[in-house]
């Protein structure tokens, strides 16, 4: 028995009736707008910790050749 696919076998999109009763059956109720914030905050987070990695790689390129320039 194949669940949640469509009427029609040859058909690669799931029965939107199912996920429907799936989103109804479920107990706990999910709050899609706390879950988009969590992903903004962590691309946030991500892009935030690139830019300090690209910025103290830089820093240690400049260091690095202000060091060779006293020798």
């Amino acid at each position: 028995m194949r669940f949640g696919l469509g009427e029609d076998r040859r058909s690669k999109y799931r029965n939107p009736r199912f996920a429907s009763f799936l989103a109804q059956a479920d107990p706990r109720s999910r709050n899609s707008d706390a879950y988009d914030a969590r992903l903004r905050a962590r691309r946030v987070v991500q892009r935030g910790l690139v830019a300090l990695a690209v910025l103290a790689g830089a820093w240690v390129v400049v260091e690095s050749a202000k060091a060779l320039t006293m020798f």
